[in-house]
C-alpha cells in the first residue's frame, strides 16, 4: 500500500514548490488586493485564502501530534460531523479579524513548522501506519489532509487557477 506514497523529500518539495507559486502569485497584487474579496468568484479575500492554507497545516500538526499519542486527530472527526465547507468557512470567520501582516506571519510561522516536523520523521514512521489501529501510512494520511484534486500534498496547488484569475483581473 506504499508503492505510490512519495517519500517525504517529495511531500516536502510538493508543499514548498507549490506555496512558492501562491507567494509568487500573491507578491504580484497590490497591497489593497490582498484584503479584496472575490477569490474564485466568491466572498475570499487572497488573505482569506492565506489564513485557509494555514488553518489545513495546522490540521496536520494537530494530526501528526494526535497519532504520535496513538489518537485519532481532530479533523478526522470534523469531516466527519461538521463537513469541509463549514470548517473552511469558520477558520475565514476565525482569521478574518487578523492583520494581514498577522495572517501572513502566522501562515509562514505554520507552514515552517509542517516542514520542520515531516523533515523529523523517520522513513519507517512515514510508511507505517499513523495509529497502531490505522491500516494507511502516516505519509498518505498527512497527504489527503494536505491534498487537493492534484493529489497527496497539493492543497496550494488546489488553488492556483483561481489565485491566478484574481492576479489577472487586477493587472
Amino acid at each position: 500500500m506504499t508503492e505510490d506514497l512519495p517519500t517525504r523529500a517529495q511531500a516536502i518539495r510538493v508543499l514548498e514548490q507549490d506555496r512558492a507559486r501562491t507567494t509568487e502569485l500573491l507578491e504580484r497584487l497590490p497591497r489593497r488586493a490582498l484584503t479584496t474579496p472575490g477569490l474564485g468568484g466568491g466572498e475570499w479575500s487572497p488573505k482569506d485564502l492565506i489564513g485557509h492554507l494555514a488553518s489545513w497545516e495546522e490540521y496536520a500538526l494537530d494530526a501528526l501530534a494526535a497519532w504520535e499519542r496513538g489518537e485519532r486527530p481532530p479533523i478526522d472527526e470534523l469531516q466527519f460531523t461538521v463537513g469541509v465547507n463549514r470548517i473552511n468557512r469558520q477558520n475565514v470567520e476565525r482569521k478574518s479579524a487578523w492583520s494581514l501582516a498577522k495572517v501572513r506571519r502566522d501562515a509562514d510561522r505554520v507552514h515552517e513548522e509542517l516542514i520542520g516536523a515531516i523533515r523529523e520523521l523517520s522513513e519507517p514512521r512515514w510508511r507505517n501506519p499513523a495509529t497502531s489501529r490505522g491500516r494507511k501510512p502516516l505519509g498518505r494520511r498527512l497527504g489527503g489532509i494536505l491534498g487537493g484534486p492534484a493529489g497527496p500534498f497539493r492543497h496550494d496547488a488546489a488553488h492556483h487557477p483561481s489565485l491566478a484569475a484574481f492576479v489577472d483581473d487586477r493587472r
